[in-house]
């Protein structure tokens, strides 16, 4: 396909259903936090319960991602996307109409099914329609639904929470998700051709029990340092690795015979493992900047939530406004020429913030957060285009469920490294002096881990060509 060749009007269509319905199912994923402390005091539940309904989202996700590389080669584009928009919507429901924390956390797990599933098919649908030339600039707009969706959400809850019930947040996402997922089911056609591929139900279990494992164990480190948790997160996390290493093995024994419920000879690809190692990098600092730096700012500094939103929100608006700019760079320069100059660019971002403390200024906060958020930016867009495009085009399926599996536990592990090491540089001390401490500490240690970033951006190759195959 020559570089002048364009879209056909179809490809767009398709691309911007599962663009849009991708940024409001996303938008949902963090809709919830904001209202935790209402719905507690509504539902008579404890802290440690209505964590769970976050909880319970991250290890849904992590469960049923693994199994869209299967998915999307058993079942057409439009038959997934019904699936997904389906599961979303009575989940959203269930939300809705909750009596009860139970009907709740039900109704959040049906949708985080449904959310599982639109991300690797919007990454796959992607691969498939768009030429290798043109791909920066369309997993531009891939920014634009991870990092203004999630930052638009605590914006949203809070005003909706301002003056509506708190199952408001539910109600005014239904209709949203509703007419979004009747317009894709009409108007989106299979994008591919089904194949009866065969599903190994042993290496379903091992998935669940591995991915789950680790992204519950993980999770769980950061309540464990406050003394919050009745069972070790060891316990979990070391299940957790034990059965990945079974699962691995497993998935190398069936991929004989084609059965591979992740097929891991995407790794055989150079670009892929590299490219694939400095995304999760990237993403684990992300994840735990963005859990603490609210608690900074909050805790440590006094500020309200509101002043929280205000100072958080451009630097998400930033990044995703940039993105589709960033992935037009990466069509012209390739991947490799953005990347090593943005790594040094965050790691001094991430340097400058650990000289924060409690005199620490609110428009300092702002700039840093932009400053970090645009930064990452130039990470994720050519990465993803770097990542996806190593692989034949028949592992697409199971490069981007891999991808989202990894980036499930990428986002824990960033959580629980930051949220342990805060807490115990602050001794465990709800004051704001160990609250300025821990942040100080953690964001230190955040420094230098990126620096892994610099040294696989020097080792990723530039103008990456398919590398895998079957």
């Amino acid at each position: 396909m020559s570089s002048n060749q364009k879209l056909s009007a179809e490809s767009v269509l398709i691309i911007s259903i599962l663009l849009i319905s991708t940024f409001v199912v996303f938008l949902n994923e963090t809709l919830l936090g904001v209202a935790l402390p209402v719905i507690m005091q509504e539902l008579n539940i404890t802290a440690s319960v209505a964590q769970w309904l976050n909880t319970a989202f991250m290890l849904t996700m992590a469960i049923v991602i693994p199994t869209t590389g299967y998915l999307q080669q058993r079942f057409s584009t439009r038959a997934l996307y019904m699936a997904a928009m389906s599961a979303f919507v009575i989940g959203t429901l269930l939300g809705a109409l909750s009596p009860s924390f139970g009907f709740l956390l039900i109704g959040r797990l049906i949708q985080a099914a449904g959310s599982a599933i639109m991300f690797p098919l919007l990454m796959t649908t992607i691969m498939d329609l768009v030429p290798e030339q043109s791909r920066g600039r369309i997993m531009g707009n891939i920014g634009i639904v991870m990092s203004v969706a999630p930052a638009l959400g605590p914006a949203v809850s809070g005003l909706i929470l301002n003056s509506l019930d708190w199952r408001w947040l539910f109600w005014i996402m239904l209709p949203i998700g509703l007419v979004t997922g009747i317009i894709g089911s009409i108007r989106l056609k299979a994008s591919h051709t089904p194949n009866k591929a065969s599903l190994d139900v042993f290496s379903v279990v091992l998935s669940a029990l591995a991915f789950g494992g680790l992204v519950y164990g993980l999770s769980s480190f950061g309540e464990a340092a406050r003394g919050n948790v009745a069972v070790s997160p060891w316990v979990p996390f070391g299940a957790g690795v034990v059965f990945m290493v079974i699962f691995v093995l497993r998935q190398l024994r069936v991929a004989k015979g084609g059965h591979a419920l992740l097929n891991l000879s995407t790794f055989r690809a150079y670009n892929f493992t590299v490219g694939l190692s400095l995304m999760l990098i990237a993403m684990l600092v992300m994840f735990g900047f963005s859990i603490l730096l609210p608690i900074y700012i909050q805790d440590g500094l006094g500020l309200d939530a509101l002043a929280a939103g205000l100072i958080l929100l451009p630097g998400g608006l930033a990044m995703g406004l940039l993105s589709p700019v960033i992935g037009g760079l990466s069509d012209k320069f390739g991947a490799r020429k953005l990347l090593i100059p943005a790594s040094i660019f965050v790691g001094g971002v991430l340097a400058w913030m650990t000289t924060f403390n409690g005199e620490t200024t609110f428009w300092t906060l702002l700039s840093a957060n932009v400053l970090f958020m645009v930064g990452i930016g130039f990470f994720f867009t050519p990465l993803f285009a770097t990542v996806m495009g190593a692989v034949a085009p028949e592992l697409y399926p199971h490069a981007s469920a891999t991808v989202g599996s990894l980036q499930q536990v990428a986002g824990a592990a960033g959580t629980a490294i930051f949220i342990t090491v805060f807490t115990i540089a602050g001794a465990g001390s709800a004051s704001s002096a160990a609250v300025v401490s821990g942040t100080q500490q953690a964001f230190l240690l955040g420094a230098f881990i990126w620096i892994g970033t610099f040294v696989l951006a020097l080792m990723l190759k530039q103008a990456p060509k398919a590398e895998a195959s079957n």
